[in-house]
């Protein structure tokens, strides 16, 4: 009885890539549809406390540090933001610092991909 417990703790700590992995694994081996392997799995994560289970829909976006090219990553947080020049000089050099927040997982990403090609060191929360 105590490795059905094990088995079903894991199954509910499962992340959502382990899920899809998982569904595949069922599918491809053992001709199980994805779609009852999710609703199985969802189901013990939901019994298990759901929160771990949500996909995270907001995303702040985190200016950890200038990097080399400072001056381009002034611009830049200015051109984002639609800041002022001063403004966006005081974002950079108080970092790290929060450039936008509660953005979508798109516009966070981008956002995160121009910051880096202009040398800086972002995070996403």
């Amino acid at each position: 009885m105590a490795d059905l417990k094990d088995f079903a703790e894991q199954l509910v700590n499962l992340t959502v890539k382990e899920v899809n992995e998982l569904a595949d694994i069922l599918k491809e081996e053992y001709g199980i549809e994805p779609a009852a392997a999710a609703v199985a799995v969802a189901g013990g994560a939901a019994a298990g406390g759901g929160e771990a289970a949500e996909e995270q829909t907001e995303f702040d976006v985190i200016l950890k540090a200038a990097g080399a090219s400072k001056l381009a990553v002034v611009k830049l947080v200015k051109e984002l933001t639609g800041l002022g020049l001063k403004d966006a000089k005081e974002i950079v050099d108080s970092a790290p610092k929060a450039i936008k927040e509660g953005v979508s997982k798109d516009e966070a990403e981008s956002l995160k991909s121009s910051l880096e090609e202009a040398g800086a060191e972002v995070e996403l929360k």
